[in-house]
């Protein structure tokens, strides 16, 4: 009987969402067929429960804040002026200016939260001048659609806070891990661009830029407003002065402040972002409450608990479990966005993980991680459908160029599975 439901349900979903049928309106569909066929309780009484203990917490007033500081920073000149004040300082490293797209995509992640608002903020900005300038196209194509993904993964982080929010993580000690494998991350990018450009110096040609430490000393106050807007931001947070919710509305004040200045923002402007947000997180809630209702109705079934019992009883290693997962999400992530991904598996696989002794601090950065390579995993990865707008190219050409930056971040995944303090060595400092 287990097995009829589990499989009955998992069929109606594959077909909701390989049916022009919203994501999150399939959830609910399959949530409904759930509790009707399978169970004597009322799901409309449920469901009315689950919209409101899962839109009205103040945790859930961060996200549509964080998209709309990311969508005033898109609109504004702040991604223009990270480009001139970084350009100077990449030109002497091995692969030159390509690392601009990997040091920008750090930066305007850690305060933007998204990584296809990253990608195409820094993309739009960074493509046409490599192009100009006669670089690599594989290079600095997947140099972007790799370094795109850290959007999610160095905080503020929308993924994060949804896996925060369904799995009853804190949000701050999730941001906090964060850091370190984004900084890895990031710095195994412009290592392996460095080391192709030794190999091949003509992949990113010397051109005519040549840039005195006066250049370099000048273009500094273009980096201010990102780097004040990350001390802020994130600053708040880790020194325990602002909630994230707080922290996102410091992040809006200050954007809108820097756009005002700039003068890169009117009214036309500011609407454009104001209902930009407001769509993403329609989009990303109708998701999540969608998921929630799902995950109850799963619940209800008992399936949870059976699949944790039928999984322990294989004696899988923990190493075992997470390489099941670890396919399990690169399917997934060929079908699927990063927040359905977490939502519609997370009550299934955040037990077995707690069961095999796996911290769900922890858990949270994996998923996280193996999220970013959805991005740039066809047919259905964002950041390659952001980059195909921004360039023209095919997707799965794409997503070929991005193949060293899906190894890398394999790596990485390997690695934090091997030595998981590197995730929670930050925040088991906060704790202390």
């Amino acid at each position: 009987m287990f097995f009829t439901i589990s499989i009955t349900l998992l069929g109606l979903l594959v077909l909701f969402l390989g049916s022009t049928i919203w994501i999150g309106i399939s959830l609910f569909l399959v949530g409904i067929g759930g509790f009707v066929f399978f169970t004597g309780s009322p799901p409309f009484t449920i469901l009315s429960n689950i919209l409101w203990n899962n839109t009205s917490g103040s945790t859930m007033m961060a996200l549509p804040l964080f998209i709309l500081m990311g969508e005033i920073l898109f609109r504004s000149k702040i991604s223009e002026n990270l480009f001139k004040g970084l350009s100077p300082w990449m030109n002497y490293l091995p692969g030159r200016l390509i690392h601009v797209n990997i040091v920008a995509c750090s930066l305007f992640a850690a305060v933007s939260g998204s990584s296809a608002a990253t990608t195409a903020t820094v993309g739009k900005i960074t493509l046409p001048e490599l192009e100009k300038r006669n670089y690599s196209k594989s290079l600095f194509i997947g140099s972007l659609a790799g370094a795109g993904t850290l959007g999610f993964l160095i905080p503020p982080s929308m993924v994060m806070l949804v896996y925060g929010i369904v799995a009853e993580v804190s949000i701050g000690k999730l941001f906090i891990a964060g850091i370190i494998p984004g900084i890895m991350l990031a710095t195994a990018f412009s290592g392996f661009t460095a080391v192709r450009c030794m190999i091949n110096p003509e992949l990113a040609p010397m051109g005519d830029a040549n840039y005195s430490w006066h250049d370099r000393i000048s273009t500094l106050p273009l980096l201010l407003p990102v780097i004040f807007l990350i001390v802020m931001v994130l600053g708040s947070i880790y020194a325990g002065w602002a909630t994230p919710t707080e922290a996102a509305s410091v992040g809006v004040v200050g954007s809108l402040f820097f756009a005002l200045i700039s003068r890169s923002i009117d009214r036309d402007t500011f609407w454009e972002a104001v209902m930009g947000s407001v769509k993403t997180s329609a989009m990303i809630m109708l998701i999540v409450v969608g998921a929630s209702f799902l995950s109850v109705a799963v619940g209800y079934l008992g399936i949870p608990s059976k699949l944790t019992q039928y999984i322990g009883g294989l004696a899988l290693s923990k190493y075992q479990l997470i390489f099941i997962l670890s396919i399990m999400y690169l399917i997934l992530g060929t079908l699927l966005d990063g927040f359905s991904m977490i939502v519609m598996s997370l009550p299934l696989a955040l037990p077995l993980i707690t069961a095999a002794g796996f911290d769900p601090l922890w858990f949270g950065i994996y998923l996280v991680i193996m999220i970013e390579l959805a991005q740039i995993t066809p047919p259905v990865g964002f950041n390659l459908f952001v980059i195909n707008g921004l360039v023209g190219e095919d997707v799965f050409k794409i997503a070929y160029y991005a193949l060293p930056s899906f190894f890398i971040i394999l790596v990485i995944v390997i690695v934090i599975t091997l030595y998981p303090d590197i995730v929670l060595v930050l925040p088991n400092m906060m704790v202390k």
